[in-house]
């Protein structure tokens, strides 16, 4: 293991984590959004989104994002439709991500008993406020441990990137490799890199799912 190497190329893998994670949080921060979305379209049984919802899905987790990356930067070019490699990666992302998290979302409103968004009616709730007040919170506490493993997810696949010749790190790490060929050192920094992102979002999901079910979101008492 050549020490020395490796310390001399940090900065090259800093900067690539820096693209992996911003593109990858971006990516995740609308994969989220979407997924609820289209979660709740299912859910409350919307006409006509609610089966274009549900084929979104079966769309987006059974196609590669490998081949979804090259059907926004090299297929819509056909048709005129011309993105960066940004916009292509953070779009990808979105595409598949919200598939997976509208299912963890899914199951989340699930797990909530029927008799909770009936005593939100009672109430005189409305659909909005019954969702909001009621039924989200208690879902997200069941929901937390799916939706932090599909993040976890979403960012490992931001290796994809580097097909659309993004300097992320799996892009970087192959660069290193290719020019120095010091394939071990450089896949040992890789592997750190990644661990250096992924163990926080690990360890923030496990405190996230304590303190909502400290809260008491996660027994089904919240009315």
């Amino acid at each position: 293991m050549d020490w020395e190497f490796i310390g001399s190329h940090i900065p090259d893998y800093a900067a690539g984590a820096w693209v992996t994670l911003r593109f990858g949080l971006c990516g995740v921060g609308c994969a989220m959004a979407l997924g609820l979305i289209c979660c709740l379209l299912r859910y409350f049984r919307v006409p006509v989104l609610k089966g274009a919802a549900r084929g979104y899905i079966e769309l987006a987790r059974n196609t590669p994002l490998l081949v979804q990356l090259f059907f926004l930067y090299a297929g819509l070019p056909r048709v005129g439709i011309r993105l960066s490699a940004e916009a292509c990666a953070v779009i990808g992302l979105t595409f598949l991500g919200g598939a997976y998290m509208a299912e963890a979302f899914r199951s989340g409103l699930e797990s909530v008993e029927k008799s909770q968004r009936e005593a939100g009616e009672c109430l005189g709730l409305t659909r909005w406020q019954n969702i909001r007040y009621i039924l989200l919170p208690q879902a997200l506490a069941t929901a937390v441990p799916a939706l932090f493993a599909n993040v976890i997810f979403l960012i490992k696949e931001t290796s994809m990137f580097s097909v659309l010749a993004m300097m992320d790190l799996m892009n970087v790490a192959d660069t290193l490799r290719t020019s120095g060929g010091r394939t071990v050192e450089v896949l040992f920094m890789l592997a750190a890199a990644y661990l250096a992102l992924l163990l926080p979002v690990s360890l923030l999901a496990n405190l996230a799912e304590r303190r909502l079910r400290y809260a008491g979101f996660g027994n089904q008492r919240s009315v």
